[in-house]
């Protein structure tokens, strides 16, 4: 299983080509359709992967944490990603998924693992929307495979958001209020719960947010902002004030946005920050070189807020609370 992962540290200079690596992996055959999908995680998010382990079962775990197992010394909690999408295969799960997001590490029990692809981000695409509301935003991208098999990109800080208590309203205890109703910050992530993570903190700081689902919309959006702008002969940093920006996302990722705004004298003077789960120093010396001016880890929005007040030139006032 070693072998599979192999170099990993090799593929981070993928980062900024706008191209991915995915490990693929079956949850088994779903009872209601009678089909086995197959389902991706990006490579730059796996740590490891390992037969399961014994696991020691927690009390008051939500359903579909089975409890966690002891790796190297640091106790990591164990999902079954199967019984957390509404699947109930007959077959055990004897694969353990050892991911990292952001400082946070989590196994996934899966069916099994089948290879490692590198892909383009502009294959992959946003599902359609019916997709996305049956699976309550579950599913980020999806792309065709040349055997005609469809890859489904898993949410996976959704799952941690409603698994564990990344997404705790204490966290938003200590945002900043400001006084700045004309900033607009642009934001884009694939991930629901990032999306609606980054507006809770912008509606707590009292700062106008317009967003989009990946990089490419983005870019399109500041395209209509630049000719705009131009029309009535403003710069477009008059409009927005900030680019929030995630780094993986369909079409488009986070490293092709910057370079292009970063190489646009249209956007002058228009700080871009990274908010990304991809926690490695070398994910942030790579959104150093495309021109990031700062990265934020995400699930931390009093770190957030703080760095879009500094940003946006905004003094710290009285912590708002958020009851």
């Amino acid at each position: 299983m070693s072998e599979l992962l192999k170099n990993i540290d090799a593929r981070t200079k993928l980062a900024g080509t706008n191209k991915l690596e995915i490990l693929l992996f079956f949850l088994g055959m779903d009872p209601r359709t009678g089909r086995r999908e197959t389902y991706g995680i990006n490579v730059f998010k796996v740590r490891e992967v390992m037969r399961t382990p014994v696991i020691t079962a927690a009390p008051d775990m939500p359903s579909s944490v089975e409890g966690m197992v002891s790796l190297r010394g640091a106790l990591v909690p164990v999902i079954d990603l199967a019984k957390y999408s509404g699947i109930s295969p007959e077959t055990p799960r004897e694969i353990m998924i050892v991911t990292e997001y952001n400082g946070h590490t989590q196994g996934f029990l899966v069916e099994g693992v089948d290879t490692i692809l590198r892909l383009d981000w502009s294959k992959m695409r946003v599902p359609p929307e019916m997709l996305t509301s049956q699976t309550g935003g579950l599913v980020t991208a999806v792309t065709e495979l040349d055997d005609n098999r469809l890859v489904m990109m898993m949410d996976v800080e959704k799952v941690l958001s409603e698994t564990t208590s990344i997404d705790n309203e204490i966290m938003y205890r200590g945002v900043v209020p400001v006084d700045r109703p004309e900033c607009t910050v642009f934001y884009c992530d694939d991930s629901s719960v990032a999306r609606k993570q980054i507006e809770r903190t912008l509606v707590a700081m009292g700062v106008k947010g317009i967003s989009a689902v990946n990089g490419r919309q983005m870019w399109e959006e500041m395209e209509k902002v630049a000719t705009y702008a131009q029309s009535i002969g403003k710069p477009a940093s008059s409009i927005i004030s900030l680019i929030l920006t995630d780094i993986e996302m369909p079409e488009m990722d986070g490293y092709i946005l910057t370079k292009k705004i970063k190489s646009d004298p249209r956007f002058n003077g228009i700080s871009v920050v990274m908010h990304s789960s991809l926690s490695g120093m070398s994910n942030q010396k790579l959104g150093a070189s495309v021109g990031v001016d700062e990265y934020v880890p995400k699930f931390e929005p009093m770190r957030l807020s703080e760095t879009l007040a500094r940003r946006l030139g905004v003094e710290k006032t009285v912590p708002l609370i958020v009851a």
